[in-house]
């Protein structure tokens, strides 16, 4: 039964990753197929033409490599979200969706910036820092992993490196600004560290209590009779 109820619980987990998925899949083929270019919806920094970009940049893509380098990470760290921190997860997403767009437009250098990688950043720095905030083992292991399987995105925050490969750093650069945010704004809601019996302060059910035993001074002497039958008996 556990392992149908984990079964379960990951599939759901999944179920909002693959909906984002299916709607960037959906507009790169239509592009494609009616030879298209949606690119004009992106975010144009400042500029009140580029303000549905703060909304629609997330699903736009240059060709199928930027879609596909986008599409792995959203599902891992899509799933990983809802699986370890459903109570949260919809605020952390809705928030990484529109936070990350307003920053690039606010931010960024002129140009037109598409792409899911601001939210691959949030998502990926929320996971990192969250587990080790809440100190709780389990996600401790899911921030390692993270760190293990997507530390190099650190790179993506560099201006000359991002800038030579036609990357928006400041897109990067949002996520990871925002996923920090909201892994300090939300550490107390959600899943917390778990409080072990060997961790508890309560310590009196071992403690013998002795609040009624009246002190040495207040013992009234023993009657010499007493005495004498005890040396009596010992002597015999």
């Amino acid at each position: 039964m556990e392992s149908q109820d984990e079964k379960r619980l990951l599939l759901s987990s999944m179920l909002i990753p693959v909906i984002l998925l299916m709607v960037m899949w959906l507009v790169k083929i239509v592009e494609v197929v009616f030879h298209l270019d949606l690119g004009f919806l992106g975010i144009k920094p400042l500029s009140v033409e580029g303000l549905p970009g703060i909304v629609f940049f997330h699903f736009l893509h240059g060709n199928w490599k930027h879609l596909i380098s986008n599409s792995v990470p959203i599902l891992i760290l899509g799933t990983s979200l809802y699986y370890f921190y459903r109570p949260i997860a919809n605020k952390i997403l809705l928030i990484l969706l529109f936070s990350t767009g307003l920053l690039t437009w606010c931010g960024a250098r002129g140009g037109v910036h598409i792409g899911a990688s601001a939210l691959v950043y949030g998502l990926c720095f929320f996971l990192m820092l969250s587990g080790f905030l809440r100190r709780d083992r389990k996600l401790i292991i899911i921030s390692l992993v993270v760190v293990f399987l997507y530390g190099s995105l650190v790179w993506g925050l560099y201006p000359k490196y991002a800038i030579e490969n036609n990357i928006s750093w400041e897109g990067h650069l949002s996520g990871f600004v925002m996923g920090i945010v909201l892994a300090f704004f939300y550490k107390n809601e959600g899943p917390q560290r778990e409080d072990y019996i060997w961790e508890d302060d309560d310590e009196t059910d071992d403690v013998v209590d002795n609040t009624n035993e009246k002190p040495y001074w207040e013992i009234p002497e023993p009657d010499k009779d007493d005495l004498t039958i005890v040396y009596r008996f010992r002597k015999k």
